[in-house]
């Protein structure tokens, strides 16, 4: 599947945000929790939430989605299978599956898969999370099995690193566990916090506490529960840089101003602007662009997936801009197609910022160096990666000329029906197989 787009249009609208994937799928992963139906409303049709319902449903799920209204209800009324391994449709969501199939089967047996190509995102935090919670854990060259004959117990976790996974993991297998859990160093994103919020109506026991650490008194059994996902913020940054790099003023209903506000100060110092009201934000370009220096880092930082929309943006900066990728080792390579199409910019292996970097000196090329402004012409282009996808998508989008991006089938596993959306917006764009 590829996207034919003729770029330079101008695209200003209205367009709404749909829900989170990224706490979409751990949600659904969530519900194999309980017998009962959980209902999930703003609920987005994309390809990772297919995935994971494709998975659900190995293990007993029943799924009814209504399109019209974007909402899902999903019901587990007893867990059928432990396993899942003729699954051949990837994303990284089965080892999250693990806590669940062994808090109510006490066994689980779920397939090493894929998802974004941007590095090898080692899982011996889940693995070693598992076990001090009472799992015995076999890793085979396919697959993941794991038993828990005596049941799950709580324990105390300490992450080296706040990983969104292994946090998402642990909180999923200790809400049924016997005993109190103690995570400390946990992330905090919003989606694991809307996951939270979804497993406390379920009837599960989460604290916060300082420091990022995360207290979960396991309970006897969860129940069904309603819930509204909330807004997907990558979408939200991919709309916000399409605005200013096609000159146009979008707004974006449903973005919330609290979960993008490191956002929203770089996008400023740039050169964009913004009207935050309560009903949604609208972008625009409000003056020349200029180039910074920027981190990613876990949250409150800026998100390790909003960098590459930026750096298509920096590309039309002026002066040398500097971005230090601090969560994944090897994000940067969709530059090489940015190049192609004319841009400035340098890889290195070096850290370029003052975060301490778990990648110094391992030789991985984690930071780059745009040097803008710099024009950019139309290619054709194959998607690496869903959020490569997206910086490729806006690039075609902002120039002058016709593009064709192929292996869309990655964008489209983080956004739903974008190419209609975007025409809406004004974009010359379609789809071929």
């Amino acid at each position: 599947m590829k996207l034919i787009v003729n770029g330079g249009k101008k695209l200003s609208g209205n367009v709404v945000v749909k829900g989170a994937k990224n706490a979409t799928t751990k949600m659904m992963v969530a519900s194999l929790l309980t017998k009962d139906a959980v209902k999930l409303r703003n609920f987005p049709i994309i390809g990772d939430t297919k995935i994971t319902g494709e998975l659900c449903q190995a293990f007993g799920a029943k799924l009814m989605i209504d399109k019209n209204k974007s909402e899902l209800i999903i019901q587990t009324p007893e867990i059928t299978s432990t396993q899942a391994l003729n699954l051949t449709r990837k994303n990284r969501i089965p080892i999250l599956a693990m806590g669940p199939l062994l808090a109510r089967s006490k066994k689980a047996i779920v397939p090493i898969l894929g998802g974004d190509k941007i590095g090898p995102r080692p899982v011996d935090l889940h693995i070693n999370a598992l076990r001090s919670l009472g799992a015995e854990v076999t890793i085979f060259d396919d697959r993941y099995e794991a038993t828990a004959p005596n049941g799950l117990k709580g324990a105390k976790i300490v992450f080296p690193f706040p990983s969104v996974g292994a946090t998402e993991n642990v909180i999923l297998a200790s809400v049924l566990a016997k005993g109190r859990t103690v995570i400390e160093n946990a992330a905090i994103e919003p989606e694991i916090l809307d996951i939270i919020k979804l497993l406390q109506k379920m009837g599960a026991i989460i604290g916060l506490g300082a420091n990022r650490t995360i207290y979960i008194e396991g309970v006897k059994e969860l129940h069904g529960a309603e819930h509204f996902i909330l807004p997907d913020r990558n979408e939200v940054v991919s709309f916000a840089v399409l605005s200013a790099v096609t000159n146009g003023e979008i707004k974006v209903l449903g973005a919330k101003q609290d979960d993008l506000i490191t956002f929203l100060n770089v996008f400023r110092k740039i050169g964009g602007g913004y009207r935050v009201k309560d009903d949604g934000i609208t972008f625009f370009k409000e003056k020349e662009f200029v180039g910074i220096e920027l981190e990613t880092d876990t949250h409150p930082g800026f998100m390790t997936d909003w960098q590459q929309p930026t750096v298509v943006l920096l590309t039309q900066a002026k002066g040398i801009s500097v971005i230090h990728e601090t969560i994944y080792e090897d994000r940067f390579a969709y530059t090489e197609d940015l190049n192609a199409m004319g841009a400035d910019i340098t890889v290195f292996s070096k850290c370029l910022g003052e975060l301490n970097c778990r990648f110094n000196g391992k030789g991985y090329g984690h930071s780059a160096v745009i040097k803008g402004a710099t024009p950019l012409s139309a290619r054709t282009l194959k998607v690496r990666d869903l959020r490569a996808g997206m910086a490729h998508l806006v690039a075609t989008l902002m120039v002058n000329g016709s593009s064709e991006i192929d292996g869309v089938e990655e964008i489209d596993r983080g956004y739903e029906d974008l190419d209609n959306r975007l025409k809406k917006l004004g974009a010359d764009i379609r789809r071929e197989e």
